[in-house]
């Protein structure tokens, strides 16, 4: 075998023309994509009242506060498990989409497809359908003033849909009224106009230029979903059980006047035609296939002209074409082992998220024994420990917390700069959604402690309501 050393190192793209076509498939997309670009575009100006002086946005992700929101949660950074939790699902549900019916993710609700969708809808509006499109680039040689405003009206409105994309998403990382307000007057954070900008060229090229090749070339999930599909997953399969031999519309009706059979595919190529990848599904499962459904529509559409039974292309697998050649009824099999053990995982990953969300305390304390000195020892004997303590009111009030310490024996406590009304026990006021750390000592007469290190417990409790939390360090001698 021979190579060409001076050939390229990759083979130039071929462009792709989709078509349109209607359908089943095609309608569930529009759906879908406007389902998915309306949350996404109108999200950030939902509002939820979450109390006086408490961000009304119903879905915030607050970096200078460190706060998420999602209409009545609010997450901390110490519960970032929750997010730990939601990727696990995620991944999971992912497994579970490819083991029902293939790479439907990639096909319907993958941001690269709803907005290479949206694109592809404002090239059909402008410029027309496949054939216009392919006439006009093939003429690109004679420009003309109806051509050129064309180019100029299509990249307008794929910048337009672009920027406002950008623009979406940093709504979302502060109160969306006012940012919109203070970036049409240019007063917004150079941070918001600087993600704008990335995001806005980032989904022009990803969605107006590269399109498939993102797919095909860039995303990994085409190869990891083939190590996880199996022979019961229903892909796009062209039923060549049917279709084949393939022949014309005459010929095919010739051959069945004489009681000979012939396939129902009659080689129009309409299925290629309409794919957003271009490839022939007639060829068998290919790497490029995003199971979008549209060469569905689009057979659909031929076989109802010319008269033959619908979904000579569908959901389906190798499995019921061998059924069907043998003269058996098809099975489809969604409910087996693989399915149940990815539903199960949801489930449990999903009952303890929301067991330890609905437990959770909106209170909590943190203890860290300093270091330098680990303890002292006071002129009348008694030893004393330096603790750091913070305190997290996860309310959207002021809570009075009343601080007990369990552990050594006669001890008292005191806050290092705040005054109590009761010494023995400190009550300190933590403001609505907010983190206090105090400097707390703790003093024990030696005499009753002679261990050299006792376990300590902080008590902290709200004196309203009630709710506490604990945590536990040591108390030591010097």
């Amino acid at each position: 075998m021979q190579f060409d050393d001076d050939g390229p190192l990759y083979a130039a793209r071929k462009k792709v023309y989709p078509q349109s076509v209607s359908g089943t498939f095609r309608r569930i997309k529009w759906g879908l994509m406007a389902g998915c670009l309306g949350v996404y575009y109108f999200l950030p100006f939902v509002r939820w009242n979450r109390g006086l002086g408490a961000p009304s946005q119903a879905v915030l992700i607050d970096f200078p506060n460190r706060r998420f929101y999602f209409f009545f949660i609010e997450l901390w950074p110490q519960e970032f498990y929750y997010f730990t939790g939601l990727l696990i699902i995620a991944a999971v549900a992912l497994f579970l989409m490819n083991a029902i019916g293939g790479r439907i993710w990639c096909g319907y609700l993958c941001p690269q497809t709803v907005w290479t969708d949206l694109f592809y809808a404002v090239e059909r509006l402008v410029e027309g359908d496949r054939r216009e499109r392919m006439k006009k680039d093939a003429a690109a040689a004679t420009w003309t003033a109806r051509r050129l405003g064309e180019v100029v009206l299509k990249h307008s409105t794929w910048l337009l849909i672009a920027w406002w994309t950008g623009g979406a998403w940093v709504l979302y990382f502060d109160d969306a009224p006012t940012l919109v307000r203070e970036l049409a007057t240019f007063q917004a954070p150079v941070a918001a106009y600087l993600w704008i900008g990335i995001l806005t060229a980032t989904t022009y090229l990803l969605a107006g230029y590269m399109r498939e090749q993102v797919c095909t070339y860039m995303c990994p999930w085409p190869r990891i979903q083939a190590a996880l599909t199996d022979e019961w997953a229903l892909n796009v399969t062209y039923r060549y059980d049917r279709g084949e031999t393939r022949t014309s519309v005459k010929k095919a009706a010739e051959l069945r006047a004489r009681g000979e059979v012939a396939g129902d595919c009659v080689d129009c190529y309409q299925c290629v035609a309409v794919c957003p990848t271009g490839i022939d599904i007639r060829n068998g499962a290919q790497l490029e296939c995003i199971q979008c459904g549209l060469c569905i529509d689009a057979c659909d559409t031929v076989m109802t002209k010319i008269g033959r039974p619908t979904r000579l292309i569908g959901y389906d697998n190798d499995i019921n074409i061998v059924r069907r050649q043998a003269g058996k009824e098809p099975v489809t099999r969604i409910i087996r082992p693989r399915t149940v053990i990815y539903a199960f995982v949801i489930a449990m990953v999903g009952a303890i998220m929301l067991y330890a969300l609905l437990t959770r305390s909106l209170l909590d304390v943190n203890v860290l024994h300093d270091r330098n000195p680990v303890a002292v020892r006071l002129s009348d004997g008694a030893i004393r420990n330096a603790y750091t303590v913070r305190l997290l009111n996860k309310r959207g009030f002021d809570r009075v917390i009343a601080i007990d310490v369990e552990g050594p024996v006669n001890a008292t406590v005191h806050v290092v700069g705040v005054d109590s009304v009761t010494p023995d026990r400190p009550m300190i006021v933590i403001p609505r959604d907010q983190t206090a750390e105090l400097r707390v000592l703790v003093t024990a007469p030696a005499e009753s402690n002679p261990e050299k290190s006792i376990p300590v417990r902080f008590h902290v409790t709200d004196v309203g309501l009630g709710e506490a939390a604990s945590a536990t360090d040591h108390f030591v001698s010097p």
